[in-house]
């Protein structure tokens, strides 16, 4: 199967996992780049088995920068642990249903909830720059359980933005976008994991070119939450607004073309 792949191919498909993974690390986004790319690097496979494939490679990447994160980011441990099972859960529901629903859809709605995402971001300069909680500890873990399954079912059933939501849906409860990065890798884990268990189940996961093209997403992903580390919250923002705008470009010309 890999043998099927030019050099050059397997070469620009390297280069896109790496830049997926550096992003994505940062702020989340990281599907921008890989998807697209795989698209058109195995345009030969039918678009499931890319689909799954590309889950297969961002899982180890997530891990990875979400390894790094938990090592110089100190966040609640139940807090995660709350989250990270309706965020499993939330993403198979979605991806079983991802075949039966037009989720071109979803599209517009996903849209407009980018560009007040975006617009909200831009205008609050204050915004996620330190940790100031809004809720009770009970509240704020009931809140994220909540925001997790709805989200990991968003990721499982159409995906775009879903770790631009994740980190302003934390910011929104209080932490800071540092922080918010970082648990939003932990939950982004878990929503891949969720994804993988259905696109595995029904056998459409091309193990071969997603093992191999994971070694690069990890490379980007390291070196990606090593530089959210040290650039701290402003850093993430920043990124962060960079993002949800190119999702907001990608979204908006995808919403064109089906309408």
């Amino acid at each position: 199967m890999l043998s099927d792949l030019s050099l050059y191919t397997l070469l620009f498909l390297f280069i896109a996992a790496f830049g997926a993974g550096l992003i994505d690390a940062i702020a989340g986004g990281g599907g921008l780049i890989q998807l697209p790319a795989l698209l058109i690097g195995l345009s030969d496979f039918k678009t499931v088995e890319v689909l799954g494939t590309n889950k297969s490679i961002s899982i180890f990447g997530t891990t990875a920068s979400a390894r790094l994160y938990r090592k110089s980011v100190k966040t609640d441990p139940k807090f995660l642990l709350a989250l990270v099972i309706p965020a499993l859960l939330g993403s198979i529901g979605g991806a079983s249903l991802a075949s039966r629903l037009p989720t071109q859809y979803f599209r517009p709605v996903v849209l407009v909830l980018l560009i007040a995402v975006a617009i909200y971001t831009f205008n609050k300069p204050e915004l996620g720059q330190i940790e100031a909680m809004k809720h009770s500890t009970k509240h704020r873990t009931l809140l994220g359980i909540s925001i997790a399954a709805i989200i990991g079912f968003y990721d499982g059933i159409f995906g775009p933005g879903t770790g631009s939501f994740l980190v302003l849906a934390m910011v929104g409860l209080g932490f800071a976008f540092l922080s918010a990065s970082a648990i939003a890798k932990v939950v982004n884990v878990s929503t891949n994991l969720g994804a993988i268990i259905v696109f595995g189940l029904n056998g459409v996961i091309l193990w071969q070119i997603g093992l191999t093209l994971a070694i690069a997403n990890v490379a980007g992903a390291i070196i990606g939450a090593k530089l959210a580390i040290r650039g701290g919250s402003t850093l993430v923002r920043k990124v962060f607004l960079v993002v949800t705008v190119a999702l907001i470009i990608k979204v908006a010309l995808d919403t064109f073309k089906t309408f």
